[in-house]
């Protein structure tokens, strides 16, 4: 292979673990309610698998993973921190974490994220969120007016609600650092980005491009354990699992 290898990694189910924050924050929100264990998860969707318990559940399990908060108390997949910090160093290698905003884009975008805006961002972000609900797949986020100092004042963080959080870094920086903050790749449509690799724990990714660059790395997650993958493609059982080999393995393609 001629030139860096680049390689796209999922964030949610994949970096972070957001399966069981979704149980742990059902269970404490609703404890009289039917819920599913991360064992009898099945299907990427975990609001259609609550439907299926019942019509009403599907909402509620919808405000767990919509609420404010919800994103930057992720915990982080056990060994992804590691790899990808490893993986950032190999030479002749590319990363970029490669995530999707939910169609609730309130607290999603900026808790994963984790950059720090000006006061006058919340009205720039609506116009974003509008735009995107739209059909673009892609904004330009400079139109953002981002403070020069992401670590600064409080009082220069924002959401859409023009509330102030709590720390004054997000998920990405909090755990993985700035260095990774310019690495992020915020897209509803991951077949129109080209790379080598895309490693994610979603079975069937589909777009407007209807074949991808990349090879797709189906990261074992609870709710796709069950699936049965045909030749050639591959699964990653977890961040433990041989992922440098699949680097060099398509490095020699």
């Amino acid at each position: 292979m001629a030139g860096a290898l680049r390689v796209l990694v999922d964030m949610d189910g994949v970096v972070a673990d957001f399966e069981g924050a979704v149980l742990r924050g059902f269970s404490a929100r609703f404890p009289a309610e039917p819920r599913v264990e991360l064992a009898a998860r099945s299907g990427f969707s975990v609001r259609e698998q609550y439907r299926g318990l019942r019509q009403d559940l599907a909402a509620k399990v919808a405000s767990v993973y919509e609420s404010p908060g919800f994103f930057l108390g992720l915990d982080p997949i056990p060994g992804a921190l590691e790899a990808l910090q490893e993986m950032i160093r190999m030479q002749d290698t590319e990363v970029f974490i490669c995530t999707s905003p939910l169609r609730n884009y309130e607290h999603c975008i900026l808790e994963k994220v984790g950059i720090c805006f000006k006061p006058e961002t919340p009205s720039v972000l609506k116009e974003a969120s509008a735009e995107l609900r739209g059909g673009f797949h892609h904004w330009n986020w400079s139109r953002l007016p981002l403070h020069e100092n992401r670590e600064g004042d409080l009082n220069h963080w924002n959401d859409l609600d023009g509330h102030n959080p709590h720390a004054p870094y997000k998920w990405v920086e909090k755990h993985l650092g700035p260095e990774f903050v310019e690495r992020i790749i915020l897209t509803r449509d991951k077949t129109v980005v080209s790379a080598d690799l895309l490693f994610d724990d979603k079975d069937t990714i589909t777009g407007a491009e209807p074949n991808p660059s990349w090879e797709h790395i189906l990261f074992t997650c609870c709710h796709n354990r069950h699936i049965q993958l045909q030749a050639p493609r591959r699964r990653l059982l977890s961040w433990a699992d041989n992922w440098k080999g699949i680097l060099e393995s398509k490095r020699r393609q």
